[in-house]
Parts: structure tokens; sequence; C-alpha cells
């Protein structure tokens, strides 16, 4: 008999099958116990004659194979249970679990849930934020496949910080200086002279010391870069097109339920957008003039905008474009019109930054003035440069943190809850 997975029990009512799992949950009774088995796909019941199969002494989480007649039955999970089963243990597990994983939450503090990780992901609804993720990120893959992207994998140890060399971490590499990648930024840019559009999903590293619900040092980045574009416009609509392609995906999925996924609101429709001194002289009537001298937004800005997007477009999304120049990186380009400010922008997510992208410089004196004038060194670079002394399209891209847009899909209050394994300030175990 061959192996079936629970979600196709209701297949097979009136037939002998043959299931493997974890056991997730047990009640005795006086007659009759009646065990939950668990695997990758979802519960079934299972129901066993008391004190004859064994079933009263095996431990939660134990790995076990169960064989018997699936029969239709309304009150149970599914419709379908398992009656006249046999038992047999593959793995035992020790009594005694971190937390019970059959609640409908984990009843831990956070901290406990990330120490003991491998088997709080066992966690139906953990597990099921997951299965969303992963559905994200095919669906964003497909998304850009359509539209004539390659994937691309650059490297993740580089000669050269992309940004600021404070927030890099740095190796020994056989004797020389090298960084863990804050970006494939660089290199994305580099390869748009070759493929016209890129994308890669893949792990970046922020030595950053922070320690708060939105923050990691190593998280998953969904980065693009499109060729030939007027201006960060036309990245913005793909960025559209990507997200909405990604809510559709999670929406449709069978784990959204379990994981309390939201699908968000106007995602087929184009995203509201603030210029960045709009959007200043909106926040200074709920937080006062002083925050007409800030150059970017802080957390609490962000959550009023999305507040504010939510109110007025009815939208879960908000661009906020025209970032001041002073506080974008150096390959960013500058608005024709007001050179203080940037063809950049950041896409809000119920009030949470979820990505960041806009126009770059494509010309190499301009790289030569922008360099120049930020102070920066150019003989790190050379190899970048290169591509634009050679020739390179207007181009522009974004990144998107995959981890946030899981976090504000299914309204978690910390960004570790998604993250499958966290690393920040204090965590570097399991």
């Amino acid at each position: 008999m061959e192996r079936i997975r629970t979600s196709e029990l209701a297949q097979h009512a009136g037939e002998q099958v043959l299931l493997r799992g974890w056991l997730h949950h047990r009640r005795i009774l006086a007659h009759v116990t009646f065990l939950v088995l668990r695997d990758a796909w979802g519960t079934c019941q299972v129901v066993s004659a008391a004190d004859t199969s064994g079933a009263d002494d095996i431990t939660p989480e134990s790995v076990i194979e169960v064989s018997g007649l699936a029969v239709a039955e309304p009150r149970a999970p599914g419709g379908v249970e398992v009656r006249e089963a046999q038992l047999r243990v593959l793995s035992p597990a020790p009594a005694g679990l971190p937390f019970d994983l059959f609640r409908p939450t984990i009843g831990a503090a956070l901290p406990t849930v990330l120490d003991h990780a491998a088997v709080a992901l066992r966690h139906p609804r953990r597990r099921a934020a997951f299965q969303l993720m992963g559905a994200s990120v095919a669906a964003y893959r497909t998304a850009l496949r359509a539209e004539g992207f390659t994937e691309v994998f650059t490297p993740k140890i580089v000669a050269t910080a992309t940004e600021s060399g404070a927030t890099c971490f740095r190796l020994d590499y056989f004797g020389h200086v090298a960084y863990l990648a804050q970006s494939p930024q660089l290199y994305k840019q580099m390869l748009v002279g070759v493929f016209e559009r890129v994308f890669e999903v893949a792990p970046v590293f922020r030595a950053e010391p922070h320690d708060t619900p939105r923050h990691l040092n190593e998280y998953v980045s969904l980065d693009a870069e499109i060729g030939f574009i007027t201006d960060h416009r036309d990245v913005m609509a793909l960025l559209e097109r990507v997200v909405g392609a990604m809510a559709r995906a999670a929406g449709e999925h069978a784990a959204a339920p379990q994981a309390g996924a939201r699908l968000p609101i106007a995602v087929s429709t184009a995203f509201p957008t603030l210029h960045f001194s709009e959007a200043l002289e909106l926040l200074a009537s709920r937080f006062g003039s002083d925050v007409l001298a800030e150059p970017d937004l802080a957390p609490a800005h962000e959550r009023w905008l999305g507040e504010w997007a939510l109110r007025t477009h009815g939208s879960d999304f908000l661009f906020v474009v025209g970032f001041p120049m002073q506080k974008r990186p150096f390959y960013t380009h500058p608005d024709p019109a007001r050179p203080t400010y940037s063809n950049s922008f950041d896409l809000l997510f119920r009030g949470l930054e979820l990505a960041t992208g806009g126009q770059r410089l494509h010309r190499y004196e301009d790289y030569e003035s922008a360099m120049r004038e930020r102070q920066i060194e150019a003989g790190p670079f050379a190899g970048y440069l290169e591509a634009f002394r050679y020739g390179m399209p207007p181009h522009g891209g974004f990144a998107i943190g995959l981890e946030r847009w899981v976090q504000q899909l299914i309204g978690a209050s910390n960004l570790r809850e998604t993250t499958l394994f966290p690393r920040d300030l204090n965590r570097l175990l399991p």
C-alpha cells in the first residue's frame, strides 16, 4: 500500500489507506482513543480502540505510521477519519514538549519560540506563514519571467561596501578585507548591460545594531533591475504588477486561512503616490512643524501615512517619491526638475516600508561627479564603473523585503515571526 497525504484522504473514503506523519494530539476516552496525525499537508483524525494498538502510550510529536479504513464522518475534521487503525512508531519523541503544538497558537513568549524553532515551526499556523512565503516568491519569479527578466545569482562575499562600510559585516578573506553583501545593487546594475532585465532572490546582510521588531541583520531581498526606462515611474509600475501577482498567489494559497492572511486592499489598481515634500506637510498636521525639516521618514511617520492612504484612498499601499538626494545612495538619479530631490521611492504596505527603488544614474561622467561630490574613492568601484564607461541604458530597480511582506500579510507584530531562523543583534542560534 502506498502512502497518501492527509489532504488526499477524502478521495479514498471506503478504502484502506496508509498515512505517515507526526502525532499532533491525542484524546483518550474510556473505550476509544482519538489521535490527530499531522503531515506537511494538514491533519486527519484517527480512531483506535483503547489499549489495543499502543496509541495510549505514544508521545506527541512521535513520527508514526497509520494504516486503516478511511470512513466518511461529518463530525471529523475534513469529513473523513481513519478507523480500525493499526499504528507503528517510526521515531519516538520524548515526553514534555517546550510548548503545545495542538492549540490554535503557541502559548509561549517569542524568545522561547525562537529558541525552539525546530519544534515551533511545526505548528500549523507558523508553517502556513512560510508556505505563503514560498508561494509569494514563486509568483514573484513567474511575474518577472513573463516580462522577459533573467534570474541571476550574484556574489555574497564582496570586496567593496555597496552603500556604507559602517553597516557591513567585515570578513578576513584569505588575508584580504572582504564584506558580506548589503545588497546585489552594483551587480544587478552591471548585469542590465548584459540581460537588460534581471532579478534575484537572495539573502542580504546589514551590520546595523538595531534591536527592533522591524529589523534583522540577515533577510531575504527580492531584487529587480530593468533597462531602457524613462524614469522611476516605469519601475513603480513594474513593482505594482509584481506585488499584485504576489498578493493574488498568497490569497489563493490553501495555507492563507491557516496563516490568518488578509489580501491587500486595492492591489489591482494603481497605488496612490505622494511626493516626499507633500508627505511632510501632511505629517506636520499630526506631528508638528518640526517634521518639515526631516530628511527621511520615521517608523511612526510611515504608520500614520499608511493609515492616511487607507482612509483617503482605500489602499493598503502608498508610494512616497522624491526623497532628498542626501538620504539616497550615490547611484540615485536626481529629479531633473528639482535636483535636491531624487527619482526614487519607498513603497509602504500597511504603514511599513516594504520596498525601496528608483532610477539610477547611467552615464559614466555622472558617476564621476556623484562620487567626487560625496568624497567616495573610485578605485574600489573600478569593475562596477567599467559597465558605465562602455555604455549603459537608463535603468532602475527595486528591492522588496520578503519577511516584511509576509509580516504585513498575516499581521505579525515582529519580523522574527516570519523568519525561519532569525539573525539579529542577540541571536546567532539555532
